[in-house]
C-alpha cells in the first residue's frame, strides 16, 4: 500500500511584505495558473560511468544535452551532438514531430557500459549509438519493458502477456514464451505482485537476465481466478470501463510458476518447493556463477525462505521464522551474492533490519550489522575489499545516513556528515560518491564527496531564497512516550506569531501504516501546506505511532490481527502530551490521512471522540476491501480471524462517528477502491450521519491533474474554515 496525493510543488505569491514576512495564499499553493515556483529540486541530473566519470542530462525544453563531466575538474564536453541525435532518428523513419519530444521527455534505457540507450517512441523502439550518433528501429509492434542483456547483445522485452528477444546485431526477433493471455502474464507483473511485492517503481518487468545473457529467468502468473474489478470513468458518453484482476482479503490471489527460457525459447519450469500450499513468489536472483535463486513466502506471510534452484529440485539456503510476519514489501532487495557463492542476506529476526553473512550452503557466518537501529537499504558491495556500504538510522531515528563496513562486521564508520537524510550514490570503485542531502529546513542540496566523505564540490546549493523570504511557523521534534513507554517520533510547527498565552487549533497529519514514518529530518512535500496552516494561526501536529516508527519490525506487531486499535491508543498518547503544553486548544483539533491514513482517520472518528473533525482521502473502510497480500500479512485470512476484520472495521462502527468528516475518493483509484468511501457514505445515511463528499473525477489513488489537486486544496481549506 501506498499513498499518492499529489500535493508535491511548492509554491509562493511574491511582493508582499518583504524578509521573513511573505505570507502564502491558497491559490499560490496549487490553483493551475496562480500558483508560482518556490523550491526546486537539484537541477543537475548526474549518475556515474563505467569507468568513474559522470553523464549529466540536460534537458532545454524539448531538446536533451547529454554530457561527460570530469569529477576532479568539473570539466564537461559533450558526449553526442544533440542534433545529429535528432537528425539520426529522423533518417530512421522517425518523423520530426515526434522524434524531438521523444528525445526531450529522457528516460533513456541505457546499455551497461553506457554507450548505447533505447528510446521508446509510439510503438517502436529505436537503438542509438552514441559514437557515431546513429539511430535505427529495432522494433515495432508496442515493445514493453525493454532491457539490454548484461553483454549488450540481446533486448528483452514484452509483448502483451508473453516475453521475446531480438538480437541487435541482426534485429531479428524471437518469441520465447507463449500461452501469455488476458489472464496469464508470462514476464510481466499483475496488479498485486506489482502494487505489493515488487513495487510500482519498477514498473511491470518480471524477467531477470542471467549474467551470461544466455537465458532469463521469469515469472508466469495465472490470475484465472482472480476476480475482476470495474471502475468507471463517467466523464464519458458512453462511459469506458477500467477492469483490473484484483484479489481482495481471502480472494484467489495469482498462481505462481517460476521458469528459465533461452535464447531459442525453451522454458524449464522450476519445481515448487510446497505443491499443493499457496506462496508468493517475492524476489528473483541469479548469483555470480548463474544458477537461480529466489525468496518464497506463505500467503500471509508467517515464513519466508532463500533457496536456489537446481535441476531437479531446490536447496534451502535460509528460512525466517517467528514473529507476528515477514515483510517482503521492507525486506530489502535480492540479496548481494560473492564470488564464491555466498551472499549477504536482510533480516528482521532481531527485531530490527540488519545484514548477515552467508557461505554458499546457506551457514550463517556471522552478523555484519546490529544494533538498535534499522539499516535502510544497501548502497555496494566492495567485495575485493570486503567493505560493504549501505543507509541506515544509526545515528538518528528520523534522518538516514550512509555507512561503511567489513563483511566481519568490524569497522563499522559513518560517511556522511549533516545530521538530516542523505541519498548517496557510489562510483564504481566507490572512491567517490554524489550525495543529496535535505533536512527539515533545508530543501535538497547535491554534493560531490570522496570515499571517506570528504567533501569536494557543491553542486547543487538550491538555496532557496524565497523560500526564507516567508513568515514561518518554528517546527520543532521531540518524542513522546505512550502510557507503556515506547518513544514515538513527532514534529511540531507553532503558528506564526505564536504566544502560549493563548489558545490554538491543531491539524494533524497522519499516515499511520506499519513500517512508513511520517517524521522526518528531511525536506517535506507538504511544508508549504503546513505552513499555510501555520500563517493562519493553526498549529501543525505529525506523529508516528509505534508500527509506523520504522524502529524495527518488532515495534509493529502489536497491530497484528486487529489493525487500528492500537494506533488509536498511541494517538491518543499523543494528544495527552499536546494537552500539557497549555496553548492547544484540544476542542478544535482535526485529523488528516490519506490512504492507511484515511483508514486512521475514519477509525479514530468512529472509535473516539478525541478530533472535532476529520478529513479522509482514499480510505480503507473495511479491510475486507482491500487487497488480499497487504491485508493478509497483517490480519490474516477472513475466515481465520472474523473477529479481527469486526472490530477493525470502520462501516461497522459507522453509528459511533463522532466529528464532522470531509471524505475524498477518485473514481478510478485501482488501489483503495472508491467502492469504500461509498459504502461508508451508505452506512453513515443509515445512522443518520451526514458527512461532506468530494469526488475527484478520472483521479487514480491521487490528484494527479492541476485541477485536481486544486479542488483537494480547495475543499480541505473550506472545511477548515468552517468547521475548525
Amino acid at each position: 500500500m501506498s499513498i499518492h496525493t499529489g500535493l508535491a510543488c511548492l509554491f509562493l505569491v511574491s511582493g508582499l511584505l518583504g524578509q521573513g514576512t511573505e505570507r502564502l495564499t491558497l491559490e499560490a499553493l496549487g490553483h493551475p495558473t496562480q500558483k508560482k515556483a518556490l523550491v526546486a529540486m537539484p537541477p543537475t541530473r548526474l549518475e556515474w560511468l563505467p569507468d568513474g566519470a559522470l553523464l549529466q542530462t540536460r534537458r532545454e525544453g524539448e531538446q536533451v544535452t547529454l554530457l561527460r563531466v570530469d569529477p576532479g575538474t568539473w570539466a564537461a564536453r559533450s558526449l553526442v551532438d544533440p542534433v545529429r541525435l535528432l537528425a539520426a532518428l529522423v533518417t530512421a523513419g522517425l518523423p520530426e514531430t515526434e522524434a524531438r519530444p521523444a528525445l526531450g521527455r529522457g528516460g533513456y534505457i541505457w546499455n551497461e557500459p553506457r554507450t548505447a540507450f533505447l528510446l521508446e517512441a509510439g510503438e517502436q523502439l529505436f537503438l542509438l549509438e552514441l559514437k557515431t550518433a546513429t539511430a535505427r528501429c529495432l522494433l515495432s509492434g508496442k515493445p514493453e519493458e525493454p532491457s539490454f542483456s548484461p553483454d549488450g547483445t540481446q533486448v528483452a522485452f514484452l509483448r502483451g502477456n508473453d516475453l521475446y528477444r531480438v538480437d541487435i546485431a541482426t534485429a531479428q526477433e524471437t518469441r520465447l514464451t507463449r500461452g501469455g493471455s488476458e489472464t496469464v502474464f508470462n514476464g510481466r507483473l499483475d496488479w498485486v505482485y506489482q502494487e505489493e511485492i515488487y513495487g510500482r517503481a519498477r514498473g511491470t518487468k518480471a524477467y531477470w537476465w542471467s549474467p551470461d545473457s544466455k537465458r532469463l529467468a521469469f515469472l508466469s502468473l495465472d490470475d484465472t481466478r482472480v476476480p475482476v474489478f470495474t471502475l468507471a470513468d463517467d466523464r464519458f458518453q458512453p462511459q469506458k470501463l477500467q477492469q483490473a484482476r484484483y484479489p481482495k482479503a481471502g480472494d484467489p490471489n495469482p498462481v505462481v510458476r517460476l521458469g528459465v527460457v533461452d535464447l531459442a525459447g525453451h522454458t524449464t519450469w522450476m519445481e515448487d518447493p510446497h505443491p499443493g500450499r499457496e506462496t508468493l513468489i517475492t524476489r528473483v536472483t541469479w548469483d555470480q556463477q548463474g544458477r537461480l535463486a529466489a525468496t518464497i513466502t506463505d500467503r500471509i506471510q508467517s515464513w519466508m525462505e532463500f533457496r536456489r534452484f537446481e535441476s531437479p529440485g531446490s536447496s534451502l539456503l535460509v528460512k525466517e521464522q517467528g514473529g507476528a510476519w515477514v515483510d517482503p514489501e521492507h525486506h530489502g532487495d535480492a540479496p548481494l551474492f560473492l564470488k564464491d557463492g555466498g551472499f549477504l542476506w536482510e533480516s528482521n529476526r532481531t527485531g530490527h533490519h540488519h545484514v548477515y553473512r552467508y557461505d554458499a550452503k546457506g551457514t550463517l557466518r556471522n552478523a555484519i550489522t546490529s544494533g538498535e537501529w534499522d539499516v535502510r537499504k544497501l548502497r555496494g558491495l566492495d567485495e575485493a575489499r570486503g567493505v560493504l556500504y549501505f543507509d541506515a538510522t544509526e545515528r538518528s531515528p528520523i534522518g538516514v545516513d550512509t555507512y561503511r563496513v567489513s563483511l566481519d562486521g568490524q569497522g563499522l564508520r559513518r560517511l556522511t556528515e549533516r545530521l538530516g537524510t542523505h541519498s548517496v550514490r557510489f562510483n564504481p570503485t566507490y572512491s567517490a560518491f554524489l550525495d543529496t542531502w535535505s533536512d527539515i529546513h533545508t530543501p535538497p542540496q547535491q554534493s560531490l564527496h570522496d570515499g571517506s566523505g570528504k567533501f569536494l564540490r557543491h553542486i547543487d546549493a538550491n538555496p532557496s531564497n524565497a523560500w526564507k523570504a516567508l513568515a514561518l511557523g518554528k517546527i520543532s521534534f521531540q518524542q513522546v512516550r505512550t502510557r507503556d513507554g515506547f518513544p514515538m517520533e513527532t514534529m511540531l510547527i507553532l503558528p506564526v506569531g505564536f504566544d502560549p498565552a493563548k489558545k490554538y487549533p491543531v491539524f494533524q497529519e497522519i499516515y499511520g501504516g506499519p513500517g512508513t514514518p511520517e517524521v522526518r529530518d528531511s525536506w517535506s512535500r507538504s511544508m508549504q501546506w503546513y505552513q499555510f496552516l501555520a500563517q493562519n494561526g493553526i498549529a501543525v501536529w505529525v506523529c508516528d505511532n509505534r508500527s509506523a516508527s520504522g524502529k524495527g519490525l518488532a515495534s509493529a506487531f502489536g497491530i497484528h490481527r486487529n489493525l487500528g486499535a492500537q494506533e488509536l491508543q498511541d494517538q491518543l498518547d499523543g494528544l495527552a502530551w499536546l494537552r500539557t503544553q497549555g496553548w492547544a486548544d484540544m476542542d478544535r483539533l482535526c485529523l488528516d490521512g490519506w490512504s492507511y491514513g484515511g483508514f486512521m482517520t475514519t477509525y479514530a472518528l468512529t472509535h473516539s471522540k478525541a478530533w472535532k473533525v476529520g478529513i479522509a482521502g482514499a480510505p480503507v473502510t473495511d479491510w475486507k476491501l482491500y487487497d488480499s497480500v497487504y491485508t493478509e500479512r497483517y490480519m490474516g485470512l477472513p475466515a481465520d480471524n472474523p473477529k479481527g476484520y469486526e472490530t477493525s472495521s470502520v462501516l461497522k462502527a459507522a453509528k459511533d462517528l463522532s466529528g464532522k468528516l470531509l471524505l475524498l475518493h477518485g473514481t478510478l483509484d485501482d488501489n483503495v477502491h472508491p467502492q469504500n468511501s461509498v459504502m461508508l457514505i451508505d452506512a453513515l445515511q443509515k445512522a443518520g450521519h451526514p458527512c461532506q463528499f468530494v469526488l475527484l473525477p478520472g483521479s487514480a489513488h491521487g490528484p494527479r491533474s492541476p485541477e485536481q489537486i486544486w479542488a483537494v486544496y480547495q475543499a480541505r481549506w473550506d472545511f477548515l474554515s468552517k468547521n475548525l
